[in-house]
């Protein structure tokens, strides 16, 4: 598998995925959380395990790397840098699905 380097229309790279890797081979692996636990949590349905994700996140050495390189990319879906991501913009937090309540209290 090849990882190439998006160029910008102004002809300056963007933050490829390969250079986050190369970045975070040359860190330890237990440094970074999305090495350590189930990868699967940076893409999970579940609200609460995308807060947990995006909070393993906030010690990571690579964050601000890893957010810049998912903006410039405008990465579809996932927790990118300790943010999450929904067709390439950053949003808030996940809403569960269904319809929101009324009344914020009873939430």
């Amino acid at each position: 598998m090849t990882i190439s380097e998006l160029v910008r229309a102004d002809g300056a790279a963007e933050v490829s995925l390969g250079h986050l890797h190369d970045q975070a081979v040359q860190t330890d692996d237990e440094t970074l959380p999305c090495r350590v636990n189930n990868p699967e949590l940076w893409f999970a349905e579940s609200p609460s395990d995308v807060e947990f994700a995006k909070a393993l996140c906030q010690d990571c050495p690579v964050r601000a790397l890893c957010l810049d390189g998912a903006l410039e990319r405008r990465e579809p879906w996932g927790v990118w840098g300790g943010q999450l991501f929904l067709q390439g913009v950053v949003i808030p937090r996940k809403r569960p699905r269904g319809r929101p309540r009324k009344n914020e209290a009873a939430a």
